[in-house]
């Protein structure tokens, strides 16, 4: 592990006991730029690892409590009129961050999940006539809650594929869950410090596009896309080539982060079930038999031979 990702790690630890997955997941969307969608029950620390994470980077941080009645421009902003001078201002919405915290996204309608699409996508957001760039870096991490809970909506298949990693957050350990019980009683948790900045995030992200991946290794992660587009009865739809791309970059992400200047196997076989498990599309056949999409990748990653 590298020494930097160690002290951010160390640092996170203060406030958050366990997650080691979900921590992970949200180093690699910074290494690499990419959203990362978080599902789980409430109250798994989600929202804590979140903010915990932005001020251990320095970054600027806000939060948007997803429900029915949001509308697009309480996310992105809108032209105010001001009576004083006779004009219309442009007021920002919290999009204008380094860190969005999309809490319980799947929560509100689709005309806001839509009015993501094009920040996500293009870090830019249009309000009015203008245009605004995004500050870099920029990072959608949304929250959602299982769907079979009550009031929640499926989120556009457009939308899901614009998120890099998709991690499911469970119940920590019973040791774990001890001592959060303990914190909490005693007040013991520690106050956290910025432990690097904007400068030492680029630069970390450098060093991951140096990460060497061989070329039966490249030709290995798309052999696993394209296993989940021939044919399977129990998919409607395979993994789309923006899968490609995402499995390619998180697989190097996940090797810098456990120190080593080479992807394997192992590092693919890791990224692959978050990169791949929000992309597939299950079939009236496979929602039948109760096939899950984790269940798809697991074969699909024991049949696809590993160079």
């Amino acid at each position: 592990m590298s020494e930097m990702i160690r002290t951010i790690k160390q640092e996170i630890a203060k406030v958050v006991v366990g997650q080691d997955e979900m921590i992970d997941g949200l180093l690699v969307g910074m290494l690499t730029g990419g959203h990362i969608l978080l599902e789980g029950v409430p109250g798994l620390a989600k929202t804590t690892t979140v903010n915990t994470l932005a001020k251990t980077m320095s970054l600027n941080f806000k939060r948007v409590q997803f429900t029915p009645d949001l509308l697009p421009s309480d996310i992105i902003g809108a032209e105010v009129y001001d009576p004083k001078g006779s004009e219309f201002k442009i007021k920002r919405g919290p999009i204008f961050t380094n860190i969005l915290l999309a809490d319980e996204i799947n929560r509100a309608p689709a005309k806001v999940q839509s009015a993501l699409l094009e920040v996500m996508q293009e870090r830019q957001a249009t309000i009015g006539d203008a245009t605004f760039q995004i500050p870099k870096p920029f990072l959608v991490l949304a929250t959602q809650n299982p769907v079979e809970q009550e009031g929640v909506y499926t989120l556009p298949e457009a939308q899901l594929d614009r998120f890099m990693l998709k991690i499911r957050v469970g119940y920590n350990t019973k040791e774990e869950e001890l001592e959060i019980a303990r914190r909490v009683a005693n007040n013991a948790f520690e106050s956290v410090s910025p432990v690097i900045g904007e400068t030492e995030i680029f630069a970390m992200r450098d060093a991951v596009k140096t990460v060497h991946i061989d070329e039966e290794l490249e030709r290995y992660m798309i052999d696993l896309i394209f296993a989940t587009r021939d044919g399977n009865p129990n998919l409607q739809y395979g993994a789309s080539p923006r899968a490609s791309i995402d499995l390619y970059r998180a697989a190097r992400a996940y090797a810098y982060i456990y120190g080593k200047d080479h992807v394997t196997p192992g590092d693919i076989a890791r990224a692959a079930k978050d990169v791949l498990r929000h992309r597939l599309i299950l079939s009236y056949e496979g929602e039948a038999e109760g096939v899950t999409t984790d269940d798809i990748i697991n074969a699909v990653l024991s049949e696809v031979p590993i160079p």
